[in-house]
């Protein structure tokens, strides 16, 4: 077993195209549920349930499933872990705080190993999340309480407009795990759901083509959808690279460093093979080397593939600044 679709491995592929898709769809139909039922998601977990240990069985149920409804938050701890025994508890106490918006995972690294190393721990405590089965690393060692709410704040916020995880409810007269197969109604169907549906079924078979107009339909109509947004880029993405021989890719844009057109087939195959800050800076790169129409084609190429990534990861965040650097 291992942890599926984490986004600190920056691998882009169908699997975490339909994982956000597929996230996104169950959030919207709790909160449809919800609105028949006067507010708040529809889970009805009990308040012991958000505190959960896990361990390498469980960590595909318990936190790669649980996190297409709610963000995950990982506790890597130890009994001999001295700064564990104060951080281990002010996460339980937020958790409860929160209400349902986040579940907190703890995993003892002694017993679990395999997880410690899946996820590159280098020390305990550290704390990850993991969100619509995509991981990405919190922080490490104990901090303040107020950095912590900010940091899960940001988490929540995330969740919500990224992938539409509007968290669980909290029933405090719920015990245990009991009510977690009670059914749950079907909401009403969303004025671009067949579509959207389309474009996975294309992405599925491998039609990009396909996936890419099934998302221009939706942002025809919507401009503003983000799911349609974040899936046009990852189609468009996967069409420009579909039959490509990657050696021969990398041989010309080895032979040919100044010409931008290899540069930009290059990133491409970077970023779908996972090398994300290998994409950036080639691009970055070329952008400083040149001018004109070839500055330009490497600059829009690079905001496309910022995109696929995503604002909220950190390699981002970092490629956005040297940008600005280079363009002024």
């Amino acid at each position: 077993m291992q942890p599926r679709n984490m986004s600190m491995s920056g691998v882009v592929d169908l699997a975490a195209v339909k994982a956000a898709q597929e996230a996104k769809a169950k959030a919207e139909q709790a909160r449809a549920e919800a609105a028949r039922q006067g507010g708040g998601a529809v889970s009805g977990v009990s308040p012991s349930s958000l505190v959960i240990d896990v361990d390498e069985a469980g960590f595909e149920r318990e936190v790669l499933q649980r996190s297409t409804e709610v963000p995950v938050v990982i506790d890597f701890w130890a009994e001999w872990c001295e700064p564990c025994k104060q951080l281990s508890p002010l996460l339980e106490g937020l958790a409860r705080e929160y209400n349902g918006r986040f579940v907190l995972a703890k995993i003892d690294v002694d017993a679990n190993q395999m997880l410690m190393q899946q996820f590159g721990v280098q020390g305990i405590p550290a704390v990850f999340a993991v969100v619509a089965g995509q991981a990405l690393p919190l922080f490490q060692g104990a901090a303040p309480v107020e950095q912590i709410r900010q940091t899960l704040d940001q988490l929540i916020q995330v969740g919500e407009e990224r992938f539409g995880l509007t968290g669980l409810a909290v029933d405090p007269d719920a015990q245990g795990e009991e009510r977690q197969d009670a059914p749950v109604a079907e909401a009403p169907p969303g004025p671009y759901d067949a579509l959207l549906e389309a474009a996975v079924q294309a992405l599925d078979a491998g039609d990009f083509g396909g996936a890419v107009q099934a998302y221009r339909n939706v942002l025809n109509d919507d401009p503003g959808n983000t799911e349609a947004k974040l899936g046009l880029a990852q189609a468009e993405l996967l069409r420009r690279v579909q039959g490509l021989d990657p050696q021969q890719v990398r041989k010309d844009a080895a032979d040919r460093p100044t010409d931008v057109a290899a540069q930009i087939v290059a990133a491409d195959l970077d970023l779908v093979g996972g090398h994300v800050e290998d994409a950036f800076g080639r691009l970055i790169d070329a952008v400083r080397r040149t001018a004109g129409e070839d500055r330009d084609a490497a600059r829009v190429r690079l905001l496309e593939l910022l995109e696929v990534v995503g604002s909220d990861d950190p390699r981002v965040t970092a490629a956005r600044t040297q940008l600005a650097r280079v363009l002024f």
